[in-house]
């Protein structure tokens, strides 16, 4: 008799020792979108040093512009990409038009991206992204845009 309360008792101990794992600290909602309208604060003074500062120090990114796969990338690469973009389109602009707050980690930010290049020719692109923040930091850019170029179509 004794043995088997024992391996009922030992049982449940183990099984609620397995339900209580240690959880990072979340971050609040509100926390998260400060942040992330702080990014695009920066994005928009075209402080990309600054910009840069919120994300790790390598981060994880997929961004069509990158290609199909996720890369990493530094904080030097992330103040490269930008300055070069914006040496393109000097007046680069992202407008914010929805925040969706997610899980304890991430945040979806829907936003028009504008800009007008040296010869004149403006683009006007509606973008997604999902970022992932750990420790007040952004450790996850994930972008979703159509980069399809349909002026060849017959539409």
């Amino acid at each position: 008799m004794m043995k088997k309360i024992f391996l009922v008792l030992s049982t449940a101990l183990l099984v609620a020792s397995c339900n209580n794992q240690v959880k990072s600290p979340n971050l609040d909602p509100t926390q998260k979108e400060k942040i992330v309208k702080q990014y695009f604060e920066y994005f928009n003074k075209h402080q990309w040093k600054e910009l840069a500062a919120m994300y790790a120090p390598v981060s994880d990114f997929k961004d069509p512009s990158f290609g199909k796969e996720m890369i990493t990338q530094t904080r030097k690469q992330t103040i490269d990409k930008y300055t070069s973009l914006q040496t393109v389109f000097p007046d680069l602009h992202d407008e914010i038009v929805n925040i969706y707050p997610s899980d304890e980690k991430h945040i979806i930010v829907e936003f028009v991206s504008t800009g007008t290049a040296s010869d004149g020719s403006k683009f006007k692109l509606p973008i997604c992204t999902i970022f992932t923040i750990e420790d007040g930091k952004i450790t996850k850019d994930f972008t979703y845009f159509d980069n399809f170029d349909d002026s060849k179509s017959n539409k």
